[in-house]
């Protein structure tokens, strides 16, 4: 399966890319070996929407947002998770794509490590959560969130801010999932910008965050 080409970000507007990457396949190569995941979940953030990290003015943090489209913004929140987005929209807009969930479909071992390792040194509440990446209920479990797939991935902002989706070690080929129905909804855990229907989902994947 090839990469996306970086015509495919350029190409389309940010919605409509939120759309199209359902069923595009993520993938990290490291040293570790490689994770995969079939994206499951989008959401859209545009520069005028006010759940938008660029809705008011380009600073250090959403620096990235303001990049030319095919590049990743990833930002942490509360000190601790990272979330990973496609940037999306003309060089200086500052729009970009969330992706929320995946569907594991290789390396699913060394995501199951990384969680673990995860949870020793996470919030005390999640420490005896461990991960049996075998069952399926642990396999659901490894990528079906944000902060959830940038650790079974590999991907921090410390590391991979600002990296290009066609030249980095990180990308996406596909698709890989056809015919399938998708979901257009509101996102999850705003209060600004909340009734927007820029979320996307396959219809009945398990792996989504939240249906």
């Amino acid at each position: 399966m090839s990469k996306l080409a970086l015509d495919f970000y350029q190409s389309h507007d940010t919605l409509t890319l939120a759309q199209l990457l359902l069923g595009c396949e993520l993938v990290h190569e490291t040293q570790e070996g490689v994770t995969a995941g079939i994206i499951t979940e989008t959401e859209g953030y545009l520069t005028d929407d006010p759940a938008c990290h660029a809705y008011r003015r380009q600073t250090p943090r959403n620096a990235a947002m303001f990049g030319p489209a095919g590049m990743l913004y990833v930002y942490q929140i509360y000190n601790h998770y990272n979330c990973i987005n496609v940037v999306t929209g003309p060089e200086g807009v500052g729009e970009a794509v969330l992706i929320r969930a995946l569907e594991p479909t290789e390396g699913l071992d060394l995501m199951g490590l990384r969680r673990n390792e995860a949870f020793k040194i996470g919030f005390e509440r999640y420490r005896n959560n461990t991960i049996d990446s075998t069952t399926a209920d642990g396999q659901r479990n490894l990528t079906n969130g944000p902060g959830k797939l940038t650790i079974a991935m590999g991907i921090n902002r410390q590391e991979h801010n600002s990296s290009s989706l066609t030249t980095g070690e990180i990308y996406i080929r596909g698709p890989v999932l056809h015919d399938f129905d998708m979901v257009t909804t509101t996102r999850i855990g705003l209060t600004l910008g909340a009734d927007l229907l820029y979320r996307y989902y396959i219809k009945g994947n398990k792996f989504v965050s939240k249906k």
